[in-house]
């Protein structure tokens, strides 16, 4: 079997470009067995996200990697059979319920914080955890409410004794109910022999810095501590006992790890072409998306709409392991709304073409329709090919 070539030596930029795809799921045939749950472990985190626009990130993450999964199963795999909690790693994230142990330095971090930006009323944290122990799973609105006013930040105390007791890990978010937060108690949602904070800092880290390895395949320092939002010097404190081997890629200028078991293949097999969430796990660095693909990817939706330039929710086309084009989605009844199109030349039309085709089929849009293309005589050829898919 060809292999790459040995550890501690140089990575074409190629090369380390297939190694983050395959490591992502998006080189080589998925797992479809595993499913979701396959996606989850094989990721560590999958993002969630208040924005829906085709559908919520968490589902879209999938999606992007096994094909038209059923949203509904989507949830299921996520939820049941104390299957995953959500906890903050790079964000809000969905992360596989076997690492629970290894955000005990995340936890205790939060025990130990000495500021909170929210007010916390003397016997609200008790009468939470008791309201729980007797009545959970429950909601903020079951157990009191979650704001005091309509300002989003107006936290009652219902609230901030609930999420407080979710960042010390008294509590958990067990599933999302019309995107509500549905908390129980660690004690009842973790398996016994998960539900511990034994490890020591050390410990934890080097987990999440070898997790992140994996996960990327290739990264420097900085993409390591971005995986799961660690500092620099908690990564260089573990990485040389992570697991991980230095590489150095081509044009990277700085220094380099990678997952030594994605080092002994080739990446080969099927790219995928579809539409990616702006909170995929693919693109969540910035500086390491304009890398790998020479590709700049901002979220505008926080934009002042006159500044955007893609889009509200642009989302990355991926074809042929390359990011070709962007496209600003939006939904009428069953038509997919394509609002503002990028393509990055006229080969990128067929495979945008291609993904938005099996977007629209996704979430049972019958039509596509084509508002504004970037290039205006990238339409025809856009417009000519999805009449095609579609017919």
């Amino acid at each position: 079997m060809t292999t790459l070539p040995p550890p501690a030596t140089e990575l074409s930029a190629d090369e380390a470009r297939r190694l983050a795809l395959r490591a992502q799921g998006f080189l080589g045939a998925p797992d479809r067995r595993a499913g979701v749950r396959g996606v989850l472990r094989h990721l560590g985190a999958v993002q969630l996200d208040t924005i829906s626009v085709l559908a919520r990130s968490h589902e879209l993450i999938p999606y992007a990697r096994l094909g038209a999964v059923g949203r509904r199963t989507v949830e299921d795999a996520y939820w049941t059979d104390t299957h995953a909690f959500e906890y903050w790693s790079h964000a809000a994230c969905i992360l596989p319920i076997e690492e629970w142990p290894h955000f005990a330095f995340r936890r205790r971090a939060y025990r130990n914080r000495p500021h909170w930006n929210h007010h916390l009323p003397d016997g609200d944290y008790d009468r939470v955890v008791k309201q729980l122990r007797d009545e959970g799973p429950l909601t903020a609105t079951d157990l009191g409410g979650a704001k005091k006013t309509s300002e989003w930040w107006d936290w009652s105390g219902t609230k901030v004794a609930v999420e407080r007791a979710l960042m010390y890990g008294e509590v958990v978010c067990v599933e999302r109910r019309g995107w509500k937060r549905v908390y129980d108690l660690a004690e009842r949602a973790v398996p016994a022999e998960l539900l511990h904070d034994d490890l020591d800092d050390t410990e934890c880290l080097r987990r999440l810095v070898r997790l992140a390895g994996q996960s990327l395949g290739v990264g420097t320092r900085a993409d390591i501590a971005d995986y799961h939002r660690l500092k620099a010097e908690h990564v260089d404190a573990v990485i040389a006992d992570s697991g991980l081997v230095p590489v150095t890629v081509a044009g990277w200028g700085r220094p380099a790890w990678a997952d030594p078991a994605a080092l002994e293949t080739v990446p080969r097999g099927r790219h995928r072409t579809t539409l990616l969430s702006p909170f995929d796990s693919l693109v969540w660095e910035r500086a390491r998306t304009e890398r790998i693909f020479g590709f700049t990817h901002r979220l505008e939706a926080y934009v002042p709409k006159q500044k955007r330039v893609h889009g509200y929710f642009a989302m990355p086309v991926l074809a042929g392991g390359r990011l070709v084009g962007r496209v600003d989605p939006g939904r009428e009844g069953h038509t997919l709304v394509a609002k503002q199109v990028t393509l990055d030349g006229p080969k990128a039309a067929p495979a945008v073409a291609q993904a938005l085709a099996e977007a629209a089929s996704w979430v049972d849009c019958t039509n596509v329709r084509v508002e504004r293309v970037d290039t205006p005589e990238l339409r025809e050829p856009l417009t000519r090919e999805l009449a095609r898919l579609l017919a």
